[in-house]
């Protein structure tokens, strides 16, 4: 199954307490809350190409599977990761005390971050 896509944001939960957990100030959190992101993925094999364009606000990472990477979060911290693939629709990741999962089923990916006993969620639709 190919990742490859844009995305855009349909829905999301638990935003502001999660924003805050990971340490980012106040303003980003009230400015980024309702804003509607695009998520492009590229996926060549097991090399990803993932842009996340949020506003004006755009990240950019690059993985391959099974590699470490370094990858840019939220925050603008960069932080070295190991993404694998479990199946061959989900995408896991740890680092610094986070876990991420991407879940693609269909045309909806499903991305879950956790951090202590805070999970975002955040549902989009290819388009």
């Amino acid at each position: 199954m190919s990742f490859s896509g844009k995305y855009e944001l349909q829905s999301q939960e638990n935003f502001e307490p999660f924003m805050r957990a990971i340490g980012l100030p106040e303003e980003q959190i009230q400015k980024g809350k309702d804003l509607k992101s695009v998520t492009e993925i590229v996926q060549d094999g097991k090399k990803f190409t993932v842009t996340v364009t949020t506003g004006s606000k755009v990240l950019k990472n690059q993985f391959t599977i099974g590699e470490e990477s370094e990858i840019e979060i939220m925050t603008g911290e960069k932080v070295k990761v190991v993404v694998q693939m479990e199946g061959n629709n989900k995408l896991v990741a740890q680092a610094k005390g986070m876990k991420a999962v991407t879940e693609l089923n269909g045309d909806i990916i499903t991305h879950t971050m956790t951090v202590g006993d805070h999970t975002l969620k955040r549902v989009s639709k290819r388009i």
